[in-house]
């Protein structure tokens, strides 16, 4: 089972499984790779985390550099930048029909969410692909490192939708999410992006 620290809105920690939930940047974030950024984490264990940035889009059209996939990504059909980490490999995103369905070539995150093994060949999948979306890179902690992020209220951790990965608007996903959370974290959303402009 993977265990790893979860927030709610008091910032207080506790055990639980964060494959599949959403990492909210907080204003406190100081790095720029992640400002105002949304991450999905698709791994979470006490070897560390590995997640991927939603909100991210390049200029760079899927076919440009995965032709044979490029009907099956969601619009917009462009490349987002997944991460800091290994950002000359793609990894691939995708929205099942069925929660329940997993054919050849794709594993699972959470729910609908599953990778897919950019190997397999499109037409294997594309019956049980409702959205999809190709990253370049990827987000990733050592063991321990997102908990202590998490900790110093660097991230809020929040349930994931199953449309986010593939919001057509991916730009305004970060007020979108933290908006729909209610309460402070919807507050937080109208923060402005220079501070000094409070």
């Amino acid at each position: 089972m993977w265990r790893g620290a979860q927030t709610g809105h008091d910032g207080g920690v506790e055990e639980a499984r964060l494959a599949g939930r959403l990492l909210v940047a907080t204003p406190l974030l100081g790095d720029p790779n992640f400002a105002r950024t949304v991450v999905l984490l698709l791994d979470h264990d006490g070897d560390g985390a590995l997640g991927i940035v939603l909100n991210r889009p390049t200029e760079v059209p899927v076919a440009d550099i995965l032709p044979v996939w490029q009907p099956l990504v969601s619009s917009p059909d462009v490349v987002f930048q997944g991460g800091p980490v290994g950002v000359d490999g793609a990894l691939g995103l995708v929205r099942l029909r069925r929660a329940d369905d997993e054919p050849v070539g794709v594993r699972r995150v959470s729910g609908s969410l599953a990778l897919v093994d950019l190997d397999t060949p499109p037409e294997v999948v594309e019956a049980a692909v409702a959205g999809m979306r190709v990253f370049a890179g990827y987000a990733g902690w050592a063991a321990d490192q997102l908990d202590d992020e998490i900790a110093e209220h660097a991230w809020y951790v929040v349930g994931a939708d199953a449309g986010d990965p593939f919001a057509a608007t991916a730009g305004g996903l970060w007020r979108t999410v933290l908006r729909r959370q209610g309460g402070d974290l919807a507050m937080v959303s109208t923060f402005p992006d220079d501070p000094s402009l409070n």
